[in-house]
């Protein structure tokens, strides 16, 4: 078996994390699909502990779909410099893209520190952000870590918001990546009370 220039491989934007998710999850099965709503808690949490957020709320949907909602001041949609796309995309589809590596908006933070949200886009077969900010509601449709739409501006009030402003996340893991789609509510209580 040669080891060569040939055998260096180059994996570009999220590809990586739907090559070895056990890289970034730990693994495919039962723990892995749950580390999935740690992450996007985790952001949720990260927003609490800067004093922006005071309630989060987890839904278990139908169909094995997931939405966390919270009041915290919802992720920025204003276009990155660095990016040229809108923040909000900027953070759901790069890894190591968030406000969580400055020191300007956060002093404490847990998850993945920017990776986690990303990654529980690259390794969903949908995901749906809805942000509230500045009295507007924005909105932007993923799948398997890509933008299926840029982000729009939403002319009708979303009614699961918790307050003025808020971030709400909905994903649906992908049957390609996990040996089997089944979160336990027991599992996901246990670990939020910790």
């Amino acid at each position: 078996m040669t080891y060569d220039a040939t055998s260096i491989e180059v994996l570009e934007g999220l590809e990586p994390v739907r090559k070895r998710p056990g890289m970034y999850i730990g693994g495919t099965g039962r723990e892995g699909l749950h580390h999935l709503i740690w992450e996007v808690v985790d952001n949720a949490i990260d927003e609490a502990m800067a004093g922006h957020c005071d309630q989060i709320k987890l839904i278990l949907e139908p169909g094995d779909q997931v939405t966390i909602i919270d009041n915290g001041r919802g992720i920025p949609v204003e276009k990155h410099k660095q990016t040229k796309k809108s923040a909000l995309e900027t953070v759901l589809t790069t890894l190591h893209a968030g406000g969580k590596f400055g020191t300007k908006s956060y002093q404490v933070s847990g998850g993945l520190h920017g990776v986690g949200v990303s990654v529980v886009n690259a390794l969903s077969i949908k995901m749906e952000a809805v942000v509230k900010r500045n009295g507007k509601t924005y909105y932007q449709e993923y799948s398997r870590g890509e933008a299926k739409s840029r982000v729009k501006q939403l002319k009708k009030k979303d009614q699961r918001f918790l307050g003025d402003t808020g971030t709400i996340i909905s994903f649906k893991p992908d049957k390609q990546i996990f040996d089997k789609i089944e979160f336990d509510w027991k599992t996901i209580l246990s670990h939020l009370r910790q």
